[in-house]
């Protein structure tokens, strides 16, 4: 794994992350409404509010499941760097390095 794919992927994860926490909140209000308009129409809202239930608890499986593969990817990430600074120990030292020049640079630029 190199360092530009690491990047890509961390940089994935990160929305994904985004993803996640935003359709958390729908997921939330989206009950939130549900449990509102609990005792209001008749035998259609009841069908529409079953529906809307159903759509919400498989959602919430597959969000569960893309959120334990996201913390999958990102612990393999994390042990994929750890194993590459412990066999090049210089290269990472001059990686890093060199981000902190560049990240000096741009700051002092201001």
């Amino acid at each position: 794994m190199t360092t530009k794919n690491i990047s890509a992927e961390a940089k994935d994860d990160i929305t994904k992350e985004q993803l996640i926490h935003d359709f958390k909140v729908v997921v939330a209000d989206a009950e939130a409404l549900l449990k509102a308009t609990a005792g209001q129409g008749g035998e259609a809202m009841s069908a529409v509010r079953d529906r809307v239930e159903e759509s919400l608890a498989t959602a919430k499986a597959r969000m569960a499941d893309a959120q334990e593969e996201l913390m999958a990817r990102t612990k393999a990430a994390a042990k994929a760097t750890d194993e590459y600074v412990h066999v090049h120990p210089w290269q990472a030292i001059g990686v890093a390095a060199s981000v902190g020049v560049v990240i000096g640079l741009l700051i002092g630029r201001r």
